[in-house]
């Protein structure tokens, strides 16, 4: 056994994750096929193409609308604020009792009717369909799929029910007060127990048999482009009470309002959607969905049930993607390369295996240097097992699959680690490329060839048959480039992305 099998004592992971028998093999998909386009789209993703004659129009009636439509948005969120002011005076940030007595009763009435005001001001036409559940009916509703800051129109449909925000939100000049006056579940981000206290505002609202208003919940966390829903956050469905989901779909020829983390930002959808003469959006109320003893002792099985009735429901299919998969694509996006599956099938195979990553990140560093010493030997199926402390299973297999480029059943060990090293510090894209030279240096002289910065970037993205002979050209002086002269790239290694601390970035992409 080579050196490389000292990493399986650092490479920690949960006995029996997987099971198969080692003489079958199953069909794997190759690694290149696996990086295609999956029947599933990427969810996080919008293009949208405008034509020549729809560029012309928009111009044109952005000269009229546009002006029309900021200013009644405006003038419409200064006549709500005093009622919501109102709504909210002598009240804490975070309430302890729900808002009643004859200020709700003056307020609710007027901001609910300012609130339609403002999206028909924005030029949309709302279809309303199925029928609103009384609180004691469903006292929590789940609204799917979320695409865009304008679905705040599902809140306003459904009679200015509470919300879950953060609560650096509810500290903002005029929005602040608004969102205050809608009775929110406020989170805080530096209490530790945040998690803890949330779900049990939750649970005492939504028990509280109607005595506090319903809550509205988008359980898909972030926005994707509508064309699949994502793992459901359990959130909604810990406590176990009825909900009512509502769809929300935009029936328009051009999409305007698709807000993802790849595509157009907050400022220039709001100018394109306010130079339409209008825009559709369809608001649906489907039947409550009540539990069983089951799924309310198992809130993830009563998320999916109710996420797979809303996606027959929209005609479209469900995908294992989460939240934090959108994490992983944001990273390998910040080095301006397509944002492909590739990370995502990694995680999603690793989470299959149960991977114990606290222990693969405390020797990563050890893991790296033992790769670099095995000068790009390349392993089995069956040693990769014994690396990882893990019998050979189906599971296993499509791990290896993913990094067997030519199909001869071995791969390169110093790609795994580079995968490893993105799951585990994926903070700075700069650390990453540093380990991958250290790795792919052979000789050590401080210089790599163009096929070894190829593989480079196709291991840290999980792009397959990436061209980047433009762009090695543009940095190398020769045949071959020094990691000096990539670090001085702007558009690779002067992005420094932290997607645990996204929310902290300046990107205005929306999260929940």
């Amino acid at each position: 056994m080579n050196r490389c099998a000292e990493a399986a004592a650092v490479a920690a992971t949960v006995p029996d994750a997987g099971v198969g028998d080692a003489g079958l093999r199953p069909p794997m998909v190759p690694r290149q096929a696996s990086f295609f386009p999956p029947p599933v789209p990427n969810p996080f993703v919008q293009q949208t193409h405008i034509g020549t004659a729809s560029r012309l129009r928009i111009f044109l009636l952005g000269i009229i609308l546009l002006p029309i439509r900021a200013l009644l948005v405006a003038l419409i969120l200064l006549l709500a604020w005093p009622f919501a002011a109102i709504s909210t005076a002598c009240c804490p940030e975070k309430l302890t009792h729900p808002i009643t007595g004859w200020r709700r009763k003056v307020t609710e009435p007027a901001l609910k009717f300012l609130g339609r005001a403002l999206f028909f001001s924005m030029g949309f036409i709302v279809t309303v369909k199925g029928k609103i559940a009384s609180p004691l009916e469903a006292p929590i509703f789940v609204v799917a799929p979320h695409s865009t800051f304008f679905d705040g129109i599902a809140c306003v449909i459904a009679g200015l029910p509470s919300m879950v925000s953060r609560n650096e939100n509810a500290q903002v000049p005029l929005m602040g007060r608004l969102l205050r006056a809608v009775q929110p579940v406020l989170v805080s981000r530096v209490d530790p127990d945040s998690r803890k206290t949330t779900i049990n505002e939750i649970i005492k609202r939504a028990t509280s048999r109607g005595e506090w208003p319903q809550i509205l919940v988008f359980p898909e966390g972030t926005c994707t482009n509508r064309s699949c829903l994502i793992t459901f956050k359990p959130g909604a469905f810990i406590p176990g009470v009825p909900v009512q989901p509502i769809l929300l779909r935009y029936p328009n020829k051009l999409d305007t309002v698709t807000w993802t983390w790849q595509g157009y930002t907050f400022i220039q959808l709001c100018v394109l959607t306010f130079c339409q003469p209008f825009t559709k959006v369809e608001v649906e109320f489907l039947p409550v969905q009540v539990p069983n003893h089951e799924e309310k002792s198992d809130p993830v099985l009563f998320a999916n049930r109710v996420r797979n009735v809303m996606a027959d429901a929209l005609g479209i299919p469900v995908t294992d993607h989460t939240y934090e998969d959108c994490r992983l694509m944001i990273s390998a996006g910040q080095l301006t390369l397509p944002m492909e599956t590739g990370l995502v099938e990694f995680t999603k195979i690793s989470r299959k295996l149960k991977l114990d990553w606290d222990g693969i990140r405390k020797h990563l560093d050890e893991y790296a240097s033992i790769a670099s010493s095995s000068k790009g030997g390349r392993i089995g199926i069956e040693e990769f097992a014994e690396y990882l402390k893990l019998p050979v299973s189906d599971v296993l297999r499509q791990l290896f699959a993913l990094f067997d480029r030519n199909h001869d059943g071995s791969i390169d060990f110093r790609e795994y680690v580079i995968g490893l090293a993105v799951l585990c510090n994926p903070a700075n894209t700069e650390e990453i490329i540093q380990v991958a030279f250290k790795l792919f240096d052979v000789d050590e002289d401080g210089y790599i060839t163009e096929e070894e910065f190829s593989t480079i970037l196709q291991a840290s993205l999980g792009v397959p048959d990436l061209d980047v002979s433009g762009l090695f050209k543009e940095i190398a002086q020769g045949d071959s480039v020094s990691y000096e002269e990539v670090r001085a790239t702007p558009s690779i290694a002067s992005n420094k992305v932290s997607p645990e601390n996204h929310e902290e970035s300046t990107s205005d992409k929306k999260d929940d």
